[in-house]
């Protein structure tokens, strides 16, 4: 079985997205670019790591030099927790919408839907 890219994955997720009748909700597709602007920060991330490693030398005022972690280690961590917790509320909202009958106004709207 082939490996699927992020792209590939997150085009099957919203088709699953569809098939249970979410893909236009308001909450989900707000959550769902969200999640893909985290996983765009997370792979800027990566590649700073890559390109200058765990530690960077942070000059001072008077030109003194000291070794420092790389603080895209630390942004990419706060973004990595921030992105679990953005999939935790997709499968919940996916979750919830597809249990609920959804047939109001209110609904709809949320929905995405236009008379």
């Amino acid at each position: 079985m082939a490996k699927l890219t992020l792209q590939e994955q997150a085009d099957r997720l919203l088709e699953q997205a569809e098939e249970k009748g979410v893909a236009n909700n308001f909450f989900f597709r707000t959550t769902f670019k969200r999640y893909q602007v985290q996983m765009k920060i997370l792979a800027d991330l990566e590649k700073a790591i890559e390109k200058y490693g765990a530690t960077v030398t942070k000059e001072y005022v008077k030109g003194r030099q000291n070794l420092v972690a790389n603080p895209a280690i630390t942004e990419y961590n706060k973004t990595s927790t921030a992105a679990n917790g953005t999939v935790g509320t997709l499968i919940n909202i996916i979750k919830t919408l597809s249990e609920e009958s959804g047939g109001n106004r209110l609904q709809e709207l949320i929905d995405g839907l236009d008379d």
